[in-house]
């Protein structure tokens, strides 16, 4: 069953949060975020995911993206953070057992000239996030 996402694209100092996945043999990049909960807007999902994730708290700036990826609508929000410490989300995936379909979650700050050399998805989002601050004023969507 398809379930609604919000994720974050949190941008500091020429760099951005990342959480770097290791899964079923493939090593690669997403932003933060996940599942939004019964009842909970795509705005509160994104500030809790941020901080389960990365352990930053984050203040949103506005919606830059709308993604379908198999079968999950997606909504990205470009962010900065205004507290906590990279590196000290606490989030479920950090205390369930490893398996190799759920992969490891590593949280990280990557330089914004280094998105392009690095395998971010969705790399679309990778590419207008390394032109920060010079961000479309259109949403981007891809179905």
């Amino acid at each position: 069953m398809s379930r609604p996402v919000a994720r974050v694209v949190i941008i500091d100092q020429g760099k951005v949060a990342l959480m770097e996945r290791h899964r079923q043999g493939r090593h690669y990049f997403v932003f933060p975020g996940g599942g939004i909960e019964p009842g909970e807007t795509p705005e509160a999902a994104a500030r809790r995911e941020a901080l389960e994730e990365t352990g930053l708290a984050i203040a949103l700036e506005r919606v830059i993206a709308r993604i379908n990826f198999q079968g999950n609508d997606q909504t990205f929000f470009l962010a900065h953070p205004i507290g906590g410490e990279m590196g000290t989300g606490c989030g479920p995936e950090f205390s369930e057992p490893f398996s190799e379909e759920s992969g490891t979650y590593q949280p990280c700050w990557v330089e914004l000239e280094r998105l392009n050399d690095l395998p971010v998805l969705p790399q679309r989002l990778a590419a207008l996030a390394q032109n920060h601050p010079r961000w479309p004023d259109e949403i981007l969507t891809e179905e």
